[in-house]
């Protein structure tokens, strides 16, 4: 494949993935570079963020061209990297298209996790690719395209963080320190009665609030201990922070029921779910 995006025409390029940038056979650099050409295709539209349009799909959450742009520019290299593995990915779904994923692999794609945080500018919003299964997310990169920070991670080989040009460095999640758990929770979503009676078995250091994948990225990185969720959340939203987090040595479980959480469920939504670092 060859070419460019073209985004809006003001000079922010992200070509698409050619032949030879797949013959590395490291995976995890070429989901990164996926990943980041992608956050490219994304700030071309940032810069005028407040004249985007913005429509609602069906479940009212919002939808822009940033969005629609970063898909299209992921399946593409996907479709190259894998030709073979099915994808599943946000705005396909909602648009209706599904491919079959009974196969023991699929991808799973957000490709602007966070868009409520891309129209504000706040910077908190992450493209999403995640590798899963038999069920399980076994490779993943999140990349914050606005702060310039990228979170990749694939069991055995672990997990790593990189910014802006500097050389990726690995990343590890922590056990509980004795001053206490740093608690990350989402800005605009859940059910904050659930999280204070949950929190309330723990002593508490701090509790922040940041948007999309970056919460597992705290996790991963021993930034952070604790982030429960009690809102909604869709398998897009959570796969590749979840294979961060794991390659990192942390763990996403049910609330429910305490066993890990996985995907390829009947209608890839989340039930309510607790990521952890080190226990």
């Amino acid at each position: 494949m060859s070419g460019g995006n073209g985004a809006r025409g003001n000079g922010v390029d992200a070509p698409d993935i050619e032949d030879e940038d797949l013959e590395d056979g490291d995976l995890l650099a070429v989901l990164r570079l996926i990943a980041e050409r992608a956050g490219k295709v994304i700030l071309a539209y940032y810069v005028d963020v407040e004249d985007i349009e913005v429509r609602a799909k069906a479940d009212a959450s919002p939808v822009t061209e940033a969005d629609e742009a970063a898909e299209a520019f992921i399946l593409r290299a996907l479709a190259t990297l894998t030709p073979e593995i099915p994808v599943v990915s946000e705005e396909a779904t909602a648009a209706g298209r599904a491919p079959d994923i009974s196969g023991d692999r699929f991808w799973l794609v957000d490709p602007l996790d966070g868009t409520k945080e891309f129209l504000s500018g706040n910077g908190e919003f992450t493209v999403n690719i995640a590798l899963i299964r038999d069920g399980a997310p076994v490779a993943g990169v999140v990349h914050a395209p606005a702060l310039a920070m990228t979170w990749v991670g694939a069991e055995p080989d672990g997990a790593s963080f990189s910014q802006t040009d500097q050389p990726p460095m690995p990343i590890e999640a922590r056990g509980l320190p004795e001053a206490g758990a740093v608690v990350v929770a989402s800005r605009r979503h859940g059910d904050l009665r659930a999280l204070d009676r949950f929190l309330a078995d723990y002593h508490i250091e701090e509790q922040i609030e940041a948007g999309s994948s970056i919460k597992f990225g705290l996790l991963a990185s021993g930034k952070a201990d604790l982030y429960p969720r009690f809102g909604r959340t869709m398998e897009w939203d959570t796969a590749a922070g979840h294979a961060v987090l794991l390659a990192a040595g942390g763990s996403v479980t049910r609330a429910d029921t305490g066993e890990a959480l996985t995907y390829g469920k009947p209608g890839l939504e989340n039930p309510h779910f607790i990521a952890r670092g080190k226990t």
